[in-house]
């Protein structure tokens, strides 16, 4: 029989739903969730930011945010991490999702806190229902080692070494490099102690058969200026040794750092293949190989972003030049989001505020999410058709506008 919808109430959660939250989310993800990672994910889990819908004492889906910063283009915005989405499968064509996600949304626009929100998507053709757009892209690379020349090191003035660590004693100087160039890449998400701990947790069922995770920090005279995070998959075959180098994070705040960080992952005794995943689209990696088509390298998406408040979120980051423009935005679930809004900005400053001037470009805000951390350009959005050019040129400035130096490259999911 078909319960209506009203009978299926949301509530905040308590910290005590906990397990009834990860039993829910193994369903519908069908994952395991051992002791072991339910205790890590309860670490950063927020309950006060935790929608649970209820039918009768079962608890039939849930939607949840971390509180974290982001990195955009110029600027550390707060950002509502959205996470742990999920309706049980007994309950599928009820509204549930909408119902959580619409009251999620309203509870981040009426706290103020956090202009955008953000989160990575199971399924691609759920989450622009609600607003959020692709906004940062990532290759994965399933690279032949032993088809490629690594990246060479400089001949001469080269002061940096190599150390082997195990990840989690090397969590202070992983935080420091981190930290020092979080500010200029965009997608990065800010780690605090819990977070560095859920990052670098390393549980067996986690594995998919390789071994623990290992780790390796890039030391200079002055202090380490890179690290780098990986595992190995153990293999053998009649041809001998064909072991995988499974790369989880490599951080680098200069290009001989990188070039040092990468010939040591792909140049590893017994392996003959590296997998990688998180790397940007503009991947320095790609320029420093003899052939780059050994590097496998295919595109899927990564950062998906929601603007919540639009003058809150265009006035927190920066522009890649001098613009004035007006932008006519329709937000069928924020309505105070809907109306023309005028944007003055460049590198240093940006203002936005509501206006009654004519307008010179019409989109949602999905296509402001989407172009936001100056990922996919508003120019190819306007050529699917999907922004509208009310003032000739308007799109190319402002395509230009809201470009950035490097392509945003969000190196976790959450």
């Amino acid at each position: 029989m078909h319960m209506d919808e009203s009978e299926i109430r949301l509530r905040a959660a308590a910290a005590e739903d906990w397990d009834a939250i990860a039993d829910l989310m193994g369903y519908v993800f069908h994952e395991t969730y051992t002791d072991e990672t339910r205790a890590d994910e309860a670490s950063v889990f927020e309950p006060e930011r935790s929608i649970i819908a209820e039918d009768g004492d079962a608890m039939v889906g849930h939607a949840a945010a971390y509180t974290r910063d982001l990195t955009v283009p110029g600027g550390i915005v707060p950002a509502a991490h959205v996470t742990l989405v999920g309706v049980a499968p007994t309950h599928r064509r009820r509204g549930l999702l909408t119902r959580m996600m619409k009251r999620q949304l309203s509870e981040i626009a009426e706290a103020g806190r956090e202009p955008v929100a953000s989160l990575w998507a199971s399924e691609t053709k759920i989450y622009p229902r609600f607003g959020y757009g692709n906004a940062a892209q990532q290759l994965h690379a399933q690279i032949m080692t032993r088809e490629i020349r690594p990246p060479e090191l400089p001949a001469e003035g080269y002061e940096g070494k190599l150390r082997l660590v195990k990840p989690v004693d090397a969590a202070a100087d992983f935080a420091k490099v981190y930290e020092q160039l979080r500010p200029e890449r965009p997608g990065w998400s800010s780690r605090d102690d819990r977070w560095w701990k859920s990052v670098l947790h390393d549980p067996e069922s986690q594995r998919d058969g390789a071994t623990a995770m290992y780790g390796i920090v890039h030391e200079t005279p002055h202090g380490p200026t890179g690290y780098a995070l990986w595992r190995t998959l153990e293999r053998w075959e009649q041809y001998g040794p064909d072991c995988e180098v499974r790369i989880r994070e490599v951080v680098a705040a200069d290009p001989q750092t990188y070039a040092a960080l990468w010939r040591f992952l792909l140049t590893i005794d017994l392996t003959r293949s590296a997998k990688a995943r998180y790397l940007a689209l503009d991947e320095p990696l790609v320029h420093l190989v003899d052939e780059p088509r050994r590097l496998g390298i295919r595109v899927a998406d990564a950062l998906w972003l929601r603007v919540v408040d639009v003058p809150g979120a265009l006035t927190a980051r920066r522009y890649r030049c001098p613009i004035d423009v007006v932008i006519d935005v329709t937000d069928p679930l924020l309505p105070q989001n809907t109306g023309r809004w005028r944007l003055t900005a460049g590198a240093e400053s940006a203002i936005c505020t509501r206006t009654d001037d004519p307008a010179d470009l019409a989109c949602t805000v999905l296509e402001l999410g989407t172009v936001y951390l100056g990922g996919p350009s508003l120019a190819s959005l306007a050529a699917a058709g999907l922004v509208r050019e009310l003032t000739a040129g308007a799109v190319n400035a402002a395509s230009t506008a809201f470009g950035w130096h490097r392509l945003p490259n969000p190196i976790e999911s959450f």
